[in-house]
């Protein structure tokens, strides 16, 4: 559920990739059997292509990464939580649109 221009998050990288991160982060919290984070993965993968440099989309898988999603209280998927200078400053749960995805992450510049 990744392509070229997102980026798999796990606890070992999740300081690195997101937290120090120079650009804003987009994390996505999802699992392979969720069927909103099956409908939701392509439209991300369409923002990291067209906001590569500019904006960073990760990706966390919850089965394998569970103390991330305790850590950061994810009660559902997906959900997407948007960082900026290693804060929280935004976060979505469930399924939106692309134009609802596209407005938050320009918020973030």
């Amino acid at each position: 559920m990744a392509n070229s221009d997102t980026v798999t998050i796990d606890e070992n990288n999740f300081e690195a990739e997101v937290t120090q991160s120079s650009v804003p982060v987009v994390v996505d919290f999802w699992a392979e059997w969720c069927g909103p984070c099956k409908m939701i993965a392509p439209l991300l993968d369409e923002i990291a292509t067209e906001k590569a440099g500019t904006v960073k989309i990760g990706k966390v898988d919850i089965d394998k990464n569970q103390s991330l999603s305790f850590k950061y209280n994810v009660r559902a998927i997906p959900t997407l939580l948007f960082f900026k200078n290693g804060q929280v400053v935004d976060q979505v749960t469930g399924m939106t649109s692309k134009k609802d995805l596209l407005g938050r992450v320009e918020a973030l510049a």
